[in-house]
């Protein structure tokens, strides 16, 4: 029986426009309880777990006892800009194309239950299926979220890809021995993302799209070889 070759999606960031709204509210939600941090400090640690992120900003100035407020706080701000959130352009267009090659689709969610519907529903403005039996891996990011997906499908990592925009997503896909395709829409730059491990680097879903024959994605890899359609 040939292993399931699964291509994991990010959905915060990747799938959906919504990584420097995510700067904002931790830069406000930090403020709010005494803590000055450059904006560009936040912006390099998303994709990391809200513990490691703090303490990544913080350093040794956080302090006991702040977490769960701090997080509170940057939920309810990020909160008011989730009727904005959509999707990017190509998103739609390739997750489709994935699938009709042979991919196994999952998306990556966060743990919130409310967060991830709220990214389902903005997934939905481009006409994709987001009922319950679409495939979402929920949980901090990190290894054992990317486990936890290929686990979803019985996807071996060495048949599998990431599709990911942060240097965190890259590191954490390595880890585990799975292969990332990074895209730029968090605007991280091309030599940090290979720098992490990235194997391809695009600017873009639409540029992704339009190299798909050139990628990683070209076509589902079982054991090393890429079968004919």
């Amino acid at each position: 029986m040939e292993p399931t070759a699964a291509v994991l999606f990010d959905l915060d960031g990747t799938l959906v426009d919504g990584r420097y709204l995510h700067t904002v509210c931790w830069w406000q939600a930090l403020a709010q309880y005494g803590h000055r941090v450059p904006m560009a400090r936040v912006h390099a640690a998303l994709g990391m777990s809200v513990e490691q992120l703090l303490d990544e900003v913080l350093g040794p100035g956080r302090r006991p006892g702040e977490d769960d407020p701090i997080t509170a706080a940057h939920t309810a701000l990020h909160a008011q800009y989730w009727p904005a959130l959509r999707p990017f352009e190509a998103a739609g267009p390739l997750l489709r194309e994935c699938a009709a090659r042979g991919w196994q689709v999952v998306l990556l969610g966060p743990a919130a239950a409310r967060e991830l519907a709220v990214l389902r529903r903005a997934l939905a403005a481009d006409d994709l299926p987001v009922g319950d039996d679409l495939l979402v891996a929920a949980g901090p990011p990190g290894p054992e979220r990317l486990r936890a997906a290929l686990a979803l499908v019985d996807a071996a990592a060495e048949h599998s890809v990431l599709v990911a925009d942060t240097v965190w997503q890259v590191r954490a896909a390595e880890r585990i021995g799975l292969p990332c395709i990074a895209v730029r829409t968090s605007g991280i730059a091309d030599e940090e993302l290979r720098v992490a491990g990235a194997v391809e680097v695009h600017q873009d879903l639409g540029a992704l799209l339009a190299q798909l024959n050139d990628s990683l994605l070209a076509r589902p890899r079982v054991f090393g070889k890429v079968p004919g359609r």
